[in-house]
């Protein structure tokens, strides 16, 4: 297994629980993956095909709902999209229970209200690791020049890595920045699309974004947008105004025209999740599961 983010670590779980020996390899360590960065409030977003992602988000919102029952980070909140135009139920509506159109808060033409899981990725990348170490699955850290060479399955899970680990030109970063305040108490999420603009509470601070630069390979905070974040994020959820700055972060976003999760050979490509990667990661882990188990059930 190659890659610790959220991909690479719920892969290893179901591979582990599936009683397969798994071993992770990665240059970087859960908390320094973009996984960290993410606000992760589940939304299927800048991931293709709708069919598959549909499918893997609601199988990764019913394995949330479960994971909430339990101290690992997961919430399930509900909240509230705004929309500038009357707008048709999205593509993904069929992986939410309880979807529904609601009056827009003034100067918005549309809204739809829903729960959805919100996850505390320092908390969950934690529990995550841990419950790799319960299962006697193994992490070390390796930065790679190549994807293993082995007579084993291997499962590669390395983001933007697979630019050069999977010489896959198709993907690159979507830049997104986020502002992390504290002093202000939220019990729901607000996303506006547009910006994109969203504030997701989580245990302890509330995380305000954010940003959607193509091409953007910069992992230093931009203390201009932090300012136009804020902004955004105020005018959408006023309480904001009065809340401190505590910290700024950035994560590069891996997208590619569809996610990549196929069989070459005995290498198992599961990446470019764009910023979707928290949504559809139980999914794709089962997905992923399936397969290796068709590869190590083959003859020869």
């Amino acid at each position: 297994m190659v890659g610790a983010g959220v991909i690479g670590l719920s892969c290893a779980v179901r591979l582990a629980e599936a009683g397969h020996r798994v071993d992770v390899l990665a240059r970087e360590l859960p908390l320094e993956t973009t996984s960290v960065v993410a606000a992760a409030l589940w939304y299927p977003y800048k991931a293709l095909p709708a069919e598959r992602v549909t499918a893997w988000s609601a199988t990764s919102y019913d394995a949330f709902a479960e994971l909430a029952k339990e101290d690992t980070g997961v919430r399930m909140l509900p909240g509230t999209e705004v929309l500038h135009e009357r707008t048709a139920d999205p593509w993904w509506s069929g992986a939410v229970p309880d979807l529904e159109h609601v009056a827009p808060p003034p100067s918005y033409a549309d809204a739809w209200r829903f729960t959805a899981p919100v996850i505390d990725m320092p908390v969950y990348l934690r529990w995550l690791r841990g419950r790799l170490d319960e299962l006697g699955g193994t992490l070390t850290r390796m930065a790679l020049a190549a994807l293993p060479q082995s007579e084993d399955v291997v499962v590669n899970c390395s983001g933007l890595g697979s630019r050069r680990l999977a010489s896959d030109l198709d993907l690159h970063p979507v830049r997104g920045q986020v502002v992390l305040v504290e002093g202000v108490s939220l019990d729901r999420w607000w996303l506006d699309s547009a910006g994109p603009t969203y504030v997701v509470p989580r245990s302890d601070i509330v995380v305000a974004g954010g940003t959607d630069q193509d091409g953007d390979w910069s992992r230093t905070p931009s203390p201009e947008i932090a300012e136009e974040i804020l902004r955004r994020a105020s005018a959408l959820v006023p309480e904001l105004a009065r809340a401190r700055v505590v910290a700024h972060r950035v994560g590069l976003r891996p997208v590619r025209p569809a996610v990549r999760l196929e069989a070459e050979g005995r290498v198992i490509h599961c990446y470019g999740h764009g910023g979707a990667g928290v949504t559809v990661s139980w999914g794709c882990a089962d997905e992923v599961t399936a397969l290796v188990g068709g590869l190590v059930a083959a003859p020869g």
